[in-house]
């Protein structure tokens, strides 16, 4: 059985005893649009996972028909009556959101149905991995209305390349989840009544993996990058490999496999519900 964390108004955190965390933003009747106060209980969720030890991964997804329809409308009239001061304020905040779920130190996947417009859409370019039905919809709309998705732009060229980037940031086009795939946004597509099963795939593909070696993985790609080589990259790489061997988690790891039995962390994996 998942048990809740703090309470939040915009958002749902429920965490698996199994070891992992999922983020749900829970305003489905605006299509969870975002507004000032789901990015800033956003951010302090994305802290707490972050402070826990025990958590192997984290997975972001949308109460109701939509993943996250993008701005709040009320949310963007207020912001048309504010100042430069006030606006970079806002951006600020929203651009802190994107760089922590980017940076999170354990791996994260998105979990896409119906529509991924704007800031939502660079919610799942900033997670490490992202399913989504095959009808999902995404969008970069905000020429359309006199704006550009600026703060999300970094995280959208990484995950779909400049090319593409260029293509429906300029076009405001929409695309589909087989488009989406195709681009490199989704990993994986499925019909909606699918869904369900390939998220329980991908939770059990995650949970046969080192918790220890999860973080390890994902802070290597962050100092990889796009792969320059260097002197400086080979010595990093080259410390990390000979540092999780000999961990705790490298040794019981190379134990397992020469003993031909589970790791202990490949031992909990049953659904506790």
């Amino acid at each position: 059985m998942t048990a809740p964390s703090s309470t939040f108004s915009t958002l749902q955190l429920e965490l698996d005893p199994r070891g992992f965390a999922t983020l749900w933003l829970d305003r489905a009747e605006t299509h969870n649009a975002f507004n000032a106060q789901m990015i800033r209980e956003l951010i302090i969720a994305l802290d707490q996972i972050n402070a826990n030890p025990a958590l192997r991964f984290a997975i972001l997804r949308g109460r109701g028909r939509h993943f996250s329809a993008g701005a709040d409308l009320a949310w963007m009239r207020q912001a048309a009556e504010l100042d430069f001061q006030t606006n970079l304020d806002d951006a600020r905040e929203l651009a802190e959101l994107m760089y922590n779920l980017a940076r999170l130190k354990v791996p994260t996947l998105a979990v896409v149905q119906g529509a991924a417009f704007g800031g939502g859409l660079g919610l799942v370019a900033c997670c490490d991995m992202a399913i989504g039905t095959q009808d999902a919809q995404f969008c970069l709309s905000e020429v359309r209305i006199g704006l550009t998705p600026a703060v999300i732009s970094p995280f959208v060229v990484q995950a779909i390349g400049e090319r593409a980037a260029r293509r429906y940031l300029l076009t405001a086009e929409r695309f589909n989840g087989e488009q989406a795939r195709e681009l490199g946004l989704l990993a994986e597509v499925c019909a909606a009544d699918e869904l369900a099963g390939r998220v329980q795939h991908w939770v059990d593909q995650l949970l046969g993996n080192s918790p220890q070696a999860l973080r390890a993985g994902k802070e290597l790609l962050r100092e990889v990058g796009p792969g320059e080589l260097s002197p400086a990259l080979r010595r990093y790489c080259e410390n990390a490999i000979a540092r999780i061997r000999v961990s705790s988690e490298g040794q019981e790891g190379l134990r397992a496999f020469l003993e031909k039995r589970p790791a202990h962390w490949q031992l909990i994996v049953e659904d506790p519900s």
